[in-house]
């Protein structure tokens, strides 16, 4: 019996992230190139998304590519980009018949200009899309995003359009990447590793985290439903305790 039948669909998280770890380590096992490990990886993407989208989930963040990740193998970066920038094409047909909105975050201008421009056409192919939320985090660095947010607020005050006495926990999301995206309530990281790796750092702040021995590649939907069956037999408290949740939950029932 499928574990997805364990799942409360009442109280799925709105927001799941995932750190796509273990690629080249796949491949290493298999005797095979990093590549042939990214290039597997993108059938788990395609089962994950699907698997998110069949359940009701409104937000997928998938950590593809980080900023550091520029300092890997120029081979490797030249592939994966290329891997990249054709999965997406091809995948913007699945997307719209699964009402799939894609979105971006990350400094997209490091990408090459081959991969900018096919991003920027899927994003306008699917930008009426109202189902799943699939955001792919793109040359990202939750740190690069913060220094940015800064810049951009210290900009705006040097203009006189903000005092520093304005400067709010709303005022700083808006000037991050995720801007109009909810926090993740669940981070999902494959491979074994227990690390955040500058990947939301700000985020996911009260998010449950998960982590899997599995490496990527074979990271499929039933993973998924054991990630989620184990979120949802967690107690989210918030800084709260227990009795203060209890007496919540009894109170709006």
């Amino acid at each position: 019996m499928s574990l997805k039948n364990s799942i409360n669909t009442d109280q799925l998280p709105s927001h799941i992230a995932i750190i796509m770890d273990g690629n080249g380590r796949w491949a290493k096992e298999k005797g095979q190139d990093r590549l042939f490990g990214h290039f597997h990886g993108v059938e788990s993407v395609r089962d994950i998304v699907e698997g998110a989208a069949e359940l009701g989930i409104k937000y997928l963040t998938l950590y593809a590519f980080s900023t550091e990740n520029w300092d890997r193998p120029a081979y490797e970066v030249a592939g994966l980009m290329e891997l990249l920038a054709d999965t997406i094409r091809k995948e913007v047909p699945t997307l719209n018949k699964n009402n799939i909105r894609l979105r971006m975050i990350g400094d997209l201008e490091m990408l090459p200009l081959t991969a900018r421009e096919g991003l920027k056409e899927a994003l306008n192919d699917t930008a009426g899309n109202t189902g799943l939320n699939l955001v792919m985090a793109l040359s990202y660095s939750s740190r690069w995003e913060l220094t940015n947010a800064v810049k951009q607020i210290a900009a705006a005050i040097k203009k006189g359009q903000l005092q520093p006495a304005d400067i709010t926990q709303e005022v700083l999301q808006e000037h991050l990447t995720t801007n109009g995206i909810p926090d993740p309530e669940l981070m999902i990281r494959t491979s074994g590793e227990h690390r955040i790796s500058n990947f939301l750092l700000y985020q996911l702040a009260y998010a449950e985290l998960y982590f899997t021995d599995v490496r990527w590649p074979d990271f499929r939907k039933e993973n998924l439903y054991e990630a989620i069956v184990d979120f949802q037999n967690r107690e989210r408290r918030f800084g709260k305790t227990s009795e203060q949740i209890q007496q919540t939950t009894t109170t709006n029932h």
